[in-house]
C-alpha cells in the first residue's frame, strides 16, 4: 500500500514515482472494473478518483481512455455511496476462479 508523503494534492499524484509497473496494471485493472468502486482503489493504492483519472489518461490510448470515462461516468456501482446495499463485494463471484 502506498501513502502520500507529499503536501501538495494537486500535483500529488500527477505522475506515477513511487508505483511499480504492477502496481499500475492492477489500479488499471481496478479501474475498468465494474464492481470495484474508487474508494477500494483510493483505500489500496491512495489515489483519489481525479487521480485514478488522471493515471489512466497517463497510461491509456486516447480512444481506451475515452472508453472508459463513458463506461464509468455515472455507474453506480464504481461508487461506495451510490450503490446497491445488495452489493456488498468489489469483485464478481466467477472473477477469480480456481
Amino acid at each position: 500500500m502506498h501513502t502520500t508523503t507529499g503536501t501538495d494534492t494537486n500535483n500529488e499524484y500527477n505522475n506515477t514515482k513511487g508505483f511499480t509497473e504492477s502496481d499500475i496494471s492492477r489500479i488499471i485493472e481496478m479501474a475498468w472494473e465494474d464492481r470495484t468502486p474508487f474508494e477500494a482503489i483510493e483505500d489500496t493504492f491512495g489515489l483519489d478518483e481525479k487521480a485514478v483519472i488522471r493515471l489512466m489518461r497517463k497510461h491509456l490510448k486516447p480512444g481506451s481512455f475515452r472508453l472508459w470515462r463513458k463506461r464509468v461516468t455515472g455507474r453506480k456501482t464504481k461508487h461506495k455511496a451510490l450503490r446497491s446495499p445488495d452489493v456488498s463485494r468489489g469483485y464478481c463471484p466467477t472473477q477469480y476462479k480456481r
